[in-house]
């Protein structure tokens, strides 16, 4: 009946976010609560931002210490329910383990003569030097594209993926011609948090122009067809024209004949 599958996720140093399932032998109205304990904090207390959705507990409470602290006391947590029917669930936890960044924001890119500059913003609940980066972009066709890692930035037709520690980097002898698409994430350093969650992706940002392959194929179907037009009614004109400038020769026996013929009338109505 005890909970099981506990999995907690310290946001940003700022607040826990603890999940967990429902004991196989519990009764499918189990209302588990959960209850954390830290050195320092005196009394247990009650988390009550607690929600439950397709089955999966969850509940988030604020936990956090001063930016300059360098060690952080062992977390404990206990799920238990209103009754004595439910087996209680106690475990405690490094912090340290549990640390996962904000998403990195304000991604801006600049383009600076042939290179291109990417700055983001760092988060204020970390102390100084210990997170780092990875910026992962592509330029050319993304789905043919493959994913390295690298210390320094170079450039070729792939993904590619740089561990930065400051919150700005630069790509250098970029292609004018090419769209470039970037976006970052952070992890802790492992000489701060002994952490192995990566922040989520920031959103895709892009710069530069891709050239549009779907143009220069109606250019090209569309420059003969209007040749071929503009030919059809160069002709048409050029054929006026020469009747025009050069009439056509009247044929004798043609004027004889009306000549003939209308005296031929005259003398009959006579």
């Amino acid at each position: 009946t005890a909970a099981m599958n506990l999995d907690c996720i310290w946001h940003n140093l700022e607040y826990m976010e603890c999940k967990w399932l429902a004991g196989k032998n519990a009764r499918s109205d189990t209302n588990y609560t959960l209850f954390y304990w830290y050195e320092g904090l005196g009394n247990p207390e009650k988390c009550s931002n607690s929600s439950i959705h397709e089955g999966i507990f969850k509940c988030i409470f604020n936990f956090t210490f001063p930016k300059v602290t360098n060690t952080y006391p062992t977390i404990s947590i206990l799920i238990k329910d209103a009754s004595e029917e439910i087996r209680p669930l106690c475990a405690n936890k490094n912090p340290t383990t549990l640390v996962k960044p904000a998403t990195p924001k304000a991604v801006a890119l600049s383009k600076v003569n042939d290179d291109i500059r990417l700055e983001w913003s760092q988060p204020d609940t970390f102390p100084a030097s210990c997170l780092y980066y990875e910026v992962k972009y592509h330029n050319g066709d993304k789905d043919t594209a493959h994913t390295i890692k690298v210390t320094f930035p170079c450039l070729h037709n792939f993904f590619f993926l740089h561990k930065v520690e400051d919150n700005r980097t630069s790509i250098p002898s970029v292609d004018p011609n090419t769209k470039y698409t970037f976006k970052v994430r952070a992890k802790p350093k492992p000489e701060c948090y002994s952490s192995k969650l990566f922040s989520d992706w920031s959103e895709d940002k892009s710069i530069g122009a891709k050239s549009d392959s779907t143009f220069y194929f109606i250019l090209i179907i569309t420059i003969p067809l209007i040749i071929a037009v503009s030919t059809i009614i160069l002709l048409f004109y050029l054929k006026k024209l020469k009747i025009l400038i050069l009439p056509p020769v009247p044929d004798p026996r043609e004027i004889l004949k009306r000549m003939f013929g209308e005296q031929n009338e005259d003398s009959q109505v006579s």
